[in-house]
């Protein structure tokens, strides 16, 4: 059950929240709702993972009392290495354990007839953001940042508050701490403004984002050499494209919904492919996954506090970890280290060579940078990752037969707008010409409205396509 999914939008999502306004001006019961609420929409897409997310946490709970400051420090310590070790060890069971067995099959064929079976482990749903999110309690309580929850629901509530178990954004403890401890009665204008941003996100999601996906899926699942340059590049587009709306639809969501239960969350996105380095594409591209590699990693390596050559070594390492954790695979190392390779480069020269080369230069060289890394992320292999570059800059190549439907070149379109122009802020409830023009703020909410109802009947008629961030 996802939040686009007309059963959800429609029937389960609606008669939830008649429950939780019922119980609007008690914040214990409504907290137990949201709870159980929440614990029912994980049980029904990963009921068997749901026993060890629960386990895991009332382990937390009860270390993180251990972890807090007051205690002999080498006692603490101990503590939190166990309760990190413990996260981590779910992580990497679940996500990593079969591509550790392919990759040591692969370094023993020389040497054994029989290799190791890989053991098949459906991956859960979200593992990754619930793993990151817990673990920034833990050192969190250990640093005093935040105190331990007072008591295990508050604790439970968030790890599973639905809107953004599944792919984040990426919460800390101490920004939801007071929310959670009480939660916040709901308003008109929580419920509407909740739903206006909801109603972007599924329209992102279902008309740009799935329809661009579609091509991409071709071209990338085509035999590379027989695609021509310009099909090739369309490919590109379409999934840089595709990544970002799918994504951000799915943090819009999280918003959304958060807002209509009381909550406010974090952004996760600041028009990323307006970026004008990558270091300002990272600061804007899921946004909580880069502060937390920044507080969580970066700066206990020791940031940018030793030497030119320690802080270079602190990216790369940084990146090929983000990597990693966004999947088992080699291209998603390859990804992590061309990123850090670029984001070397720019404290070495080229974020002073893009400062001199104006918006619009520094602007599309960032977009190429970031787009050649696309092709990386999305790629299946070293070899196809090569094919595919290839397709893109062999300018001799005819057209093979892959078609374009009318609706790709439209998704294009409007994606490009609203990707690149900061004007396009204007259809977002928050912005600030919104808030400040009634008669602005009522035709953005009716065209929300009108793409709301036209993404939910585009859901009955297409075939189910999951966001991208489920995989990791």
């Amino acid at each position: 059950m996802l939040f686009y999914e007309p059963f959800f939008a429609l029937f389960a999502f609606p008669a939830f929240y008649a429950v939780y306004l019922w119980f609007n001006d008690r914040a214990r019961a409504k907290k137990w709702a949201l709870i159980l609420g929440s614990v029912a929409f994980y049980t029904w897409g990963e009921p068997l993972f749901v026993p060890v997310v629960l386990a895991s946490s009332l382990l937390d709970y009860i270390l993180s009392k251990r972890i807090a400051p007051g205690r002999a420090e080498t006692s603490r310590k101990f503590w939190l290495a166990l309760a990190v070790v413990s996260n981590l060890g779910i992580l990497v069971f679940y996500k990593y354990t079969d591509f550790l067995i392919a990759n040591f099959n692969t370094l023993l064929a020389p040497f054994a007839g029989s290799q190791l079976p890989l053991l098949k482990i459906a991956l859960p749903i979200g593992v990754s953001f619930v793993v990151f999110e817990k673990i920034s309690y833990l050192v969190d309580a250990y640093r005093g940042t935040s105190k331990p929850a007072r008591n295990f629901s508050d604790y439970c509530l968030f790890v599973f508050m639905f809107p953004k178990l599944l792919a984040g954004p990426i919460l800390k403890y101490h920004e939801m701490q007071d929310q959670i401890a009480n939660p916040a009665t709901v308003t008109w204008n929580d419920a509407w403004e909740g739903f206006l941003r909801f109603a972007r996100g599924i329209a992102k999601k279902l008309l740009i984002a799935d329809t661009c996906g579609a091509f991409a899926d071709q071209a990338f699942g085509a035999n590379a050499a027989s695609l021509s340059t310009g099909q090739a590049w369309l490919g590109v587009v379409c999934f840089t494209l595709q990544i970002y709306f799918d994504f951000s639809a799915y943090s819009d969501m999280a918003i959304g919904l958060a807002r209509m239960l009381g909550f406010k969350l974090r952004e996760n996105f600041n028009m990323p492919y307006t970026a004008r380095s990558l270091t300002d594409f990272w600061r804007r591209w899921h946004i909580s996954l880069t502060t937390w590699i920044r507080d969580y990693l970066y700066k206990p390596l020791g940031g940018n506090r030793g030497s030119a050559a320690q802080t270079y070594f602190n990216l790369w390492i940084c990146f090929l970890l983000s990597g990693i954790w966004h999947g088992a695979s080699w291209n998603f190392v390859l990804w992590g280290a061309y990123n850090g390779l670029f984001l070397t480069l720019d404290r070495m020269f080229l974020i002073r060579w893009l400062e001199r080369s104006g918006a619009v230069i520094s602007t599309m060289v960032t977009l190429f940078i970031v787009m050649i890394g696309w092709v990386i992320f999305r790629a299946t292999s070293a070899e196809h990752i090569g094919a595919y570059l290839a397709a893109m800059f062999d300018f001799t190549r005819a057209a093979s037969a892959l078609e374009v439907p009318l609706e790709v070149p439209l998704a294009v379109l409007a994606g490009s707008f609203l990707s690149l122009f900061p004007a396009t802020r204007l259809y977002a409830p928050l912005a600030r010409s919104y808030e400040r023009n009634a008669y602005l703020q009522r035709i953005a909410a009716a065209a929300l409205v009108v793409l709301y109802v036209i993404a939910i009947a585009r859901a009955f008629a297409v075939p189910f396509t999951p966001f991208i961030y489920f995989r990791f």
